[in-house]
């Protein structure tokens, strides 16, 4: 198992999740920070003890099917946004979290914001970091064809596409050591490809992207749209439209980030992250 993870049974699958506890509580709602593909709760290992310094509980959880989550046979979960959505709502029940802040980035990351959508009772605040906010949003060629039947199942079964991946989104080098915990379930097992496959076909973009556009526009709490402007899979001026249609919105572009803002230049999602959280609505 990664270090730094804690194991949560959550009816017949087992979550990883990773948490820092505040020193001294702010008496905030804690906050879930969700990755995307073909990411894992590593991404968010700089992120989480600077929320927590700053007296923020911080959670983040590999998705099922993803990192070292259970990897549930396709038969058992269907791996559709619907799917992750009550995943999830079994996940915060089980945390006993009734208010928290939710910070989602990526691709699978947006199933994160339509829970947000369907569960505004639950919600203090909504971040967003290079996500499909918008319609017309589509996975990248490379996903694309990992998703397609034979030559997606050999694809998806190469532990090199995380690395491909992972730094094809910024076109930073990632160190080999945190490599090698992105790529170290590829090694252990083939259910990890298979459940890639099954979400990069069952992810119904078309059909997300239309709710979480409306969605977005019509939010209530506050929201913040943190962008990396070097991220070659989402077009920053959609993005920037979104968050314009909402005067609860704030946008702020990360200059010299990409896709995965949080693993290219943590410092930098931080520094934008605190003080939204903090900021009294």
């Amino acid at each position: 198992m990664a270090t730094g993870g804690n194991l949560l049974e959550v009816g017949s699958e087992t979550w990883l999740y990773r948490e820092a506890e505040p020193l001294n509580s702010n008496n905030r709602p804690p906050v879930i920070l969700l990755h995307g593909l073909v990411s894992q709760s590593y991404s968010w290992r700089e992120v989480l003890p600077a929320l927590a310094q700053q007296g923020f509980r911080a959670i983040a959880p590999d998705w099922l099917g993803c990192g070292y989550s259970s990897m549930p046979d396709r038969r058992d979960f269907a791996y559709t946004p619907d799917a992750f959505i009550q995943a999830l709502e079994e996940f915060v029940n089980a945390l006993g979290l009734e208010k928290f802040s939710l910070v989602a980035q990526g691709f699978l990351g947006s199933v994160g914001i339509q829970y947000a959508l369907r569960h505004l009772e639950q919600i203090d605040r909504l971040a967003v970091f290079n996500a499909p906010i918008f319609q017309g949003a589509k996975l990248p060629w490379k996903l694309q064809q990992m998703s397609i039947p034979l030559v997606g199942d050999m694809m998806t079964q190469d532990p090199l596409l995380v690395d491909r991946t992972l730094e094809g989104g910024g076109g930073y080098r990632i160190e080999d050591k945190d490599l090698d915990v992105y790529r170290r379930p590829w090694l252990k097992t083939s259910d990890v490809g298979r459940s890639l496959l099954a979400i990069l076909q069952n992810l119904q973009l078309k059909q997300a992207t239309a709710e979480i556009e409306a969605g977005l526009k019509a939010w209530e709490r506050p929201l913040l749209v943190g962008w990396g402007v070097r991220d070659p899979l989402l077009a920053i001026e959609n993005a920037k439209a979104i968050a314009a249609s909402n005067s609860n919105a704030e946008f702020v572009e990360l200059d010299e980030v990409g896709h995965y803002a949080q693993e290219d230049w943590h410092e930098k999602v931080i520094e934008v992250l605190l003080p939204f959280l903090r900021r009294q609505s």
